[in-house]
């Protein structure tokens, strides 16, 4: 498991024990990059029969803040924690208000 990893890791086991146990049928996985989108950060997806999807994409992330690691791993957390609330029915509205826009 390479660092990145690790991050997008440790903010899932960050989450509230409520709301990790409220997650059913979703994968969250780690890409390069979006290949219609490269500068996307993170993308939820949720298609009709098929489990729920967070991508975390490495490639953006490591550009933006990959010199200060501890920025980093702040901004995977909050790209994990964004992509979470669209799970959850959060719009991006909402998001921005909350700061997680």
């Amino acid at each position: 498991m390479t660092a990145f990893d690790e991050h997008v890791r440790r903010a899932l086991d960050s989450l509230p024990p409520p709301i990790a146990a409220a997650l059913e049928n979703v994968a969250v996985v780690v890409e390069d990059e979006n290949p219609a989108e490269p500068d996307l950060l993170g993308l939820f997806e949720r298609e009709p029969y098929l489990p729920a999807r967070i991508a975390i994409y490495r490639r953006p992330l490591e550009e933006e803040f990959g010199d200060d690691p501890a920025r980093l791993e702040e901004e995977i957390r909050v790209t994990v924690l964004h992509e979470l609330a669209h799970y959850f029915g959060f719009e991006e509205g909402r998001l921005d208000e909350l700061g997680y826009g």
